[in-house]
């Protein structure tokens, strides 16, 4: 199966925990996504391109930290909106120590993710205890649905409240999974009996998350907006995914990458890496199941890392790093595989291709019809003598245009702190003219702005996919890798996104950028 070409579309990429609002606890919600996609729509932006949604690891703010491949992080429910929290006092009755961090939580001009989570945490176990126990039948039925991921995470979460995060020290039965098969049965009858009531909890709050996000699915379609996914190419060690199905994962070696644009010695992520054959054997059931709940999800979904599943940089403890699969025809094999099964699901799928990507891998791509990346900045003629930049007009229609990720500096940083002769190359390319030669270049104008993001809205490329910040020309950074910084991650807009309408400057841009949009051919 190949992709269907997509419709010339433009859209915009922003993470849902920036995506404030004057309700929400100090993070972005579920609910939020209804009023800023009535923005994108006065936009002309019609693509909602969300970083994952997955519930993060303990002491993790990188949404690509991954504590379970399905399960939502209860981070983005809105506590008001659960009946059972109203129904028991709501705010007012939080424990004054909650209430606190829900202030520092929603004053804090970054997200501040141990606060929020300090309050919501004390507003669910209130919203639990006046639930009933969470006997309704509309839980129950939610639950037998999604149990062919739910049960395993629900366990792990309860079995983690009781026994610590890192399931690598839990006593055998409940390490291993042999509950009641010797060495310490009773270990398995406090998972099933003792701690029956937290499993519970953990499912209905994914049953209120799986709720709210259906609701905000519907506000987004309103408007026309279509809301894509991101699926990271791997879980953190320490989630429900891999305690589940440790036959599928090396403990004793690390996913990275080789030097690239972003690290002159390589990355190393710090999560386990796939035992490719033991998961071909099996059919490649997990990447399948992931990819299920992506399509149930969302609209389309953005693959993470692509050329991982074409070959993976292993970083042993005790070795050399080297790829696997090693050989070439191996990795294209197996990467379209999985690309395939990805196609499968009917979703719309794009494929985040930057850093060292070979040749075969991209045109593994094209190929199959996947969009890559293309990214201005980048989009350069590398062998030829002096590496002319590639005017947007000639990039593939099959392809994201855009002018940065959220691992790039924002476009007015780049602009600003670029070598001379490539702003030179892109100013000639784009038309940007100054009067005062390349010294007035520097500073990032209104004009460069907007004649950087008319050219990307003039690509060949159906799709284009712009960040926020690039949208205004903001210099503000959503991560930086390889680095472990107090800003990563944390980054919110300057505006409650329900006060949108009632902001001079973003009914403006939101005014300019529509009349791009129709333009361009991309309304």
């Amino acid at each position: 199966m190949t992709a269907p070409p997509f419709r010339r579309t433009a859209g915009v990429l922003v993470p849902l925990f920036s995506m404030r609002s004057s309700g929400s606890w100090g993070v972005g919600e579920f609910r939020d996504m209804g009023p800023f996609s009535a923005w994108m729509r006065d936009a002309g932006l019609s693509l909602l391109q969300l970083l994952p949604l997955n519930e993060m690891a303990p002491g993790q703010n990188s949404p690509y930290s991954a504590l379970s491949s399905a399960a939502f992080d209860p981070l983005f429910i809105s506590p008001d909106a659960i009946e059972a929290f109203a129904r028991a006092g709501g705010v007012d009755a939080l424990p004054k120590e909650a209430r606190d961090a829900l202030d520092v939580a929603r004053r804090a001009p970054l997200v501040e993710f141990d606060a929020v989570r300090a309050a919501k945490r004390a507003a669910f176990d209130l919203a639990w205890d006046a639930s009933r126990s969470g006997s309704d039948e509309a839980f129950a039925a939610f639950r037998e649905r999604e149990a062919w991921w739910l049960d395993d995470y629900a366990l792990f979460r309860a079995v983690a409240e009781d026994r610590g995060a890192d399931w690598t020290s839990w006593p055998q039965p409940l390490r291993e999974r042999s509950f009641g098969t010797g060495g310490m049965p009773e270990e398995g009858k406090v998972a099933r009996a003792m701690l029956g009531e937290r499993i519970r909890f953990y499912a209905w709050l994914q049953w209120i998350a799986a709720s709210q996000w259906a609701d905000a699915r519907a506000a987004a379609r309103e408007q026309g907006v279509a809301v894509f996914g991101d699926v990271p190419f791997m879980v953190d060690a320490a989630s429900a995914d891999v305690w589940a199905r440790q036959q599928d994962f090396m403990l004793d070696a690390s996913v990275g990458t080789p030097p690239d644009a972003f690290s002159e010695t390589g990355q190393d992520w710090g999560v386990p890496v796939y035992r490719w054959p033991e998961i071909a054997a099996g059919d490649f059931q997990w990447l399948r199941m992931r990819a299920r709940r992506a399509a149930d999800l969302f609209d389309g979904f953005r693959v993470d890392h692509l050329v991982g599943f074409y070959r993976t940089f292993v970083r042993r403890r005790d070795g050399e790093p080297y790829f696997v699969p090693a050989g070439e025809a191996e990795q294209i094999e197996q990467g379209e595989r999985i690309m395939r099964l990805f196609l499968d699901t009917g979703a719309a799928v794009t494929a985040e291709d930057l850093g060292t990507v070979p040749d075969a891998v991209r045109a593994s791509l094209a190929r199959l019809g996947l969009p890559g990346y293309r990214i201005l900045r980048w989009e350069r003629r590398w062998h030829d003598e002096g590496q002319p930049f590639i005017h947007p007009s000639a990039w593939p229609a099959a392809a994201v245009a855009t002018s940065g990720t959220h691992d790039t500096e924002a476009l007015a940083q780049w602009w600003e702190t670029v070598e001379d002769e490539e702003r030179r190359q892109v100013a000639e390319m784009t038309g940007i003219r100054s009067s005062h030669g390349t010294s007035e270049l520097r500073t990032f104008t209104p004009d460069v702005r907007d004649a950087l993001l008319g050219s990307l809205y003039r690509s060949a490329s159906n799709l284009l996919i712009l960040p926020f910040q690039d949208l205004f020309g903001w210099p503000d950074r959503i991560n930086t890798p390889a680095t472990v910084g107090e800003g990563n991650w944390r980054w919110a807009l300057p505006w409650p996104v329900d006060q949108l309408g009632e902001i001079p400057e973003a009914n403006t841009r939101a005014r300019e950028l529509r009349d791009l949009a129709e333009e361009t051919g991309r309304l």
